[in-house]
């Protein structure tokens, strides 16, 4: 018979990590991210804590990766350790080991309950080339539409969604050359992404930006339905 795995002890401090995605970074993927990340654990000799079974695996939990392209200052994810260590000394091991660009900003201890189920909304920022008119005209038309029905590739084929019911809140502004566009999502499933309402926006009011649009993730955590508001993942309770 084959020998049984030998049990890991669970982790005895969980650490919940907030980092950000810049500059040229921006165009790694969730795969690239997650390989760099190990990597970087590795290098910094950090005491993790490892599942059980034949093949254990570090203790790492990812939540609300932003797609690939997209620069980000609220990216999430949670490591089990098997020491008690200080989370500014973690955070200078992991700075130290990661690439610029894939930046630690904060490390706090867990609060318990499931990071994930925090991440309810997001707060975006899409620069685009196109007339500052044109793209407040536009927003104007989505939001007095009660559905905007678009479509994308998934892994189960193509699938049609409705955008608008994600969207808490978006407005519209010159900036620099082109315009910037404001925006809330809820997160919901199917999951609607910024460059999901800019097809909604050239769906409905016939929106075109020249070139690919910047887009940038300013907070992800707990939304306010209320206030349209996003909260700190990792100052509130799971």
């Amino acid at each position: 018979m084959r020998a049984q795995p030998e049990q890991q002890a669970p982790p005895v401090q969980r650490l919940r990590i907030r980092y950000a995605k810049r500059g040229r970074l921006r165009f790694t993927s969730h795969r690239d991210f997650s390989r760099a990340f190990e990597r970087a654990i590795f290098r910094a000799r950090l005491p993790m804590a490892y599942s059980s079974g034949f093949n254990p695996h570090p203790r790492i939990s990812y939540a609300g990766a932003s797609p690939t392209g997209a620069a980000s200052e609220a990216e999430y994810v949670e490591i089990g350790l098997a020491e008690v260590v200080d989370p500014a000394a973690i955070q200078a091991l992991l700075e130290e080991a990661l690439p610029d660009g894939l930046d630690v900003l904060e490390v706090v201890e867990s609060a318990g309950g499931s990071l994930a189920d925090l991440l309810t909304g997001s707060h975006w920022l899409i620069d685009v080339a196109a007339d500052p008119d044109a793209c407040i005209a536009a927003v104007a038309t989505f939001l007095a539409t009660d559905a905007v029905l678009v479509e994308r590739m998934t892994k189960k084929g193509l699938r049609e969604f409705d955008c608008r019911s994600s969207v808490i809140s978006l407005s519209a502004a010159a900036h620099g050359e082109g315009a910037r566009l404001d925006m809330v999502l809820r997160h919901a499933v199917p999951a609607v992404r910024p460059d999901d309402v800019l097809s909604g926006l050239a769906s409905v009011a016939g929106l075109a930006p020249s070139g690919s649009p910047l887009l940038t993730r300013l907070a992800q955590g707990p939304l306010d339905e209320t206030t349209g508001e996003i909260g700190d993942p990792l100052t509130v309770r799971g």
